[in-house]
């Protein structure tokens, strides 16, 4: 009888692929992930300037942009929208992402309150309280 010797047994290894899988999939996510938002600030628009105002820390709140452009046109996600849709548009996202939902206002510097107060409107028909403007910050002199 042959004794077998310890060199004709397999090697043990790990199966890659599964992992490969996953990380192909991650990699995936994030890049559609940031081309979205990449989209809503991606409108080139003279923002305001303030001399108050905060850096932005929570990235944990869920939020939606609306970009003001200086005729007064609303784009949300990328979209032009209608000011009357609007607010069917918000209570659709409050109902997806829940009542912590931010509603960030980038406006022109040129629009004028017309043109931002409906989307104060629909914001509070939509049950929306949380509302913030992106603004530069003034360099201090």
């Amino acid at each position: 009888m042959k004794v077998p010797r310890a060199s004709s047994r397999g090697s043990f290894g790990f199966n890659m692929t599964p992992m490969i899988d996953v990380v192909f999939q991650l990699i995936i996510f994030f890049l559609v992930a940031s081309h979205f938002a990449r989209n809503e600030t991606q409108l080139d628009l003279r923002l305001p300037v303030a001399r108050s105002g905060a850096e932005d820390t929570d990235f944990e709140t869920p939020r939606v942009t609306i970009n003001v452009k200086a005729d007064g046109t609303l784009w949300l996600s990328g979209r032009e929208i209608a000011p009357e849709r609007l607010t069917a548009q918000l209570t659709e996202v409050r109902s997806a992402e829940g009542d912590n939902l931010e509603v960030r206002i980038r406006g022109s510097r040129a629009a004028t309150y017309a043109d931002v107060e409906p989307i104060m409107r629909s914001c509070t028909e939509a049950g929306i309280w949380n509302v913030s403007y992106a603004v530069y910050r003034e360099e201090p002199r």
